[in-house]
């Protein structure tokens, strides 16, 4: 945030925030692989079997797996976010794209479990990737390094906590802002990617947006 005098302008909190989702992917991941890699090669190989592909996640978090759903389904893959009236059954071969960025929600750890006892792989993004309780139902974790709900103590720069209430000012992306933001950049980031491994090109993307508008 800007220190004192004139509130920022709107090209200074937009610049501020983008700068900072964008730093996200510049943290170390450890043993895990960069989450880009992770998603597009999880994507690419249930595509390649042929699989259906189900996303899930629950409040903002599955806002951007609907909007990841809707380009999967542009790049002609069988896609489904799960609780919607069409959604199949999953079995053998297919996946499920699930999110939990502080590392658990009763819903995703129940959902990841039945995908995994029909034979789906589950695809686990998150943010706690050593103490979430989802982890056990993963296949695979994808690991994307942001802040969430879980560990939104400091404010969105890296402030000291004691500093933030003095000053009172408020975090630009608080909660789980930064996570949320964080996906729906690796989407678009992966999408990109995708149609370059599955051959689409942009005419054959575009063809199969709806026209019931």
């Amino acid at each position: 945030m800007a220190d004192g005098g004139a509130a920022p302008s709107t090209s200074q909190l937009a610049s501020q925030i983008c700068n900072h989702i964008a730093s996200v992917f510049s943290n170390p991941t450890g043993a895990h692989p960069p989450p880009l890699d992770e998603l597009v090669s999880a994507v690419a190989a249930a595509a390649a079997r042929r699989g259906k592909v189900f996303l899930y996640g629950v409040g903002r978090e599955g806002l951007m797996l609907k909007a990841l759903c809707m380009r999967l389904a542009h790049l002609g893959l069988s896609t489904h976010f799960v609780f919607d009236m069409t959604t199949p059954p999953i079995a053998a071969g297919d996946l499920l794209i699930a999110s939990a960025g502080p590392g658990g929600f009763s819903t995703v750890d129940a959902l990841c479990s039945v995908a995994r006892s029909c034979g789906g792989e589950v695809l686990l993004l998150t943010a706690q990737p050593k103490t979430g309780s989802c982890i056990k139902h993963a296949d695979k974790v994808c690991y994307v390094p942001a802040q969430t709900m879980a560990d939104d103590k400091g404010d969105d720069d890296g402030g000291d906590e004691e500093e933030e209430k003095s000053s009172g000012r408020r975090p630009l992306l608080p909660m789980g802002s930064v996570y949320e933001g964080a996906l729906f950049v690796l989407f678009e980031m992966a999408v990109y990617k995708l149609g370059e491994v599955l051959g689409q090109t942009a005419e054959e993307i575009r063809a199969r947006h709806t026209n019931l508008e």
